[in-house]
């Protein structure tokens, strides 16, 4: 008999995946994940972690099961992320904009975000536009990436009048020609790239399937594109660069919001936010499983112009 999965009371209250995965709605939803199910040592249904194949087909069926978009894919190599922990990061940012809305959470296209990197997968759009009803500008350097996007936002027609793709057409920028002068963003939100080379990708993907499962293949568990996964300077230079950017458009963004992987960047990071002036900083705390994580916001409002946020 399979054992029930306890609540992962790690992740936010309102995350639906609190409970675990139901591999039988699931496989309901997306049949083709039950090629991927089996019962571990411990009698728990789940899937090879360490099989982006797998993985991908998970995020499938939770995609169609959860948030109603029956159309999903992704080219091979690319980014496929763990959506639990991704999902996590927009209810924090619902809660961040509720504080400055009478502690309700603004629903609907008044609340428009700003995706830097959106990825192949497009993730964040989709989950905030499915949970909460916001629009999004989703951003990326990498052409492919977005044209995968484009075929996505295509099989769904729901997702036609709720995101729009713009390029970084220069990479050495990150807000520049993506925030027009007429913008207003509710929220920033970006999975910055962590490593400072290809090589210290493939390191660390080495590493991590080895912990997995001992295998000494470089294949990415969950896939990745180079600038995905990292940028000269590493995590730390990307989100720095992020800081004195957004100091340019202090009155037309809420909050802006960054992943921050590794917390020893943290010192760092708020060092460079009190340098711009930022009018708040905060730290918000994640995990997922054993991972921790955690995001870092910041605003140039005051609390006054906070509360007067027109969402």
């Amino acid at each position: 008999m399979k054992k029930e999965i306890s609540e992962k009371t790690n992740l936010h209250p309102r995350n639906p995946h609190r409970f675990g995965y139901d591999f039988e709605r699931l496989i309901s939803a997306y049949p083709d994940l039950k090629t991927f199910v089996a019962v571990n040592a411990h009698q728990i249904e789940t899937i090879d972690f360490s099989d982006p194949n797998a993985v991908k087909a998970l995020n499938k069926a939770l995609l169609i099961s959860e948030y109603g978009i029956n159309n999903w894919d992704i080219p091979e190599n690319y980014l496929c992320p763990p959506i639990p922990g991704r999902a996590d990061y927009i209810h924090h940012i619902a809660d961040l904009l509720a504080a400055a809305n009478d502690n309700q959470i603004p629903k609907g296209t008044e609340t428009c975000g700003l995706d830097i990197g959106t990825g192949a997968n497009g993730i964040y759009p989709i989950i905030g536009n499915s949970i909460y009803g916001w629009i999004f500008v989703a951003t990326d350097i990498d052409e492919n990436a977005l044209n995968n996007f484009v075929k996505i936002i295509e099989a769904n027609p729901k997702l036609n009048e709720a995101i729009s793709l713009q390029q970084q057409v220069n990479p050495r920028f990150i807000f520049k020609d993506i925030i027009l002068p007429e913008d207003r963003f509710a929220f920033t939100i970006c999975n910055p790239p962590f490593h400072a080379s290809a090589e210290e990708a493939a390191k660390s993907t080495l590493r991590k399937n080895q912990n997995l499962h001992g295998k000494k293949t470089a294949a990415l568990n969950f896939g990745g594109q180079n600038t995905e996964l990292w940028c000269e300077g590493g995590e730390l230079a990307f989100i720095t660069q992020m800081i004195y950017e957004s100091a340019k458009y202090p009155m037309q963004v809420l909050w802006f919001t960054t992943l921050v992987s590794k917390e020893s960047n943290l010192s760092n990071i708020h060092k460079s936010l009190n340098k711009v002036n930022a009018a708040e900083i905060k730290t918000i705390d994640m995990s997922q499983g054993q991972k921790s994580s955690r995001f870092v916001a910041w605003t140039f409002l005051s609390e006054s112009q906070r509360k007067s946020w027109k969402f």
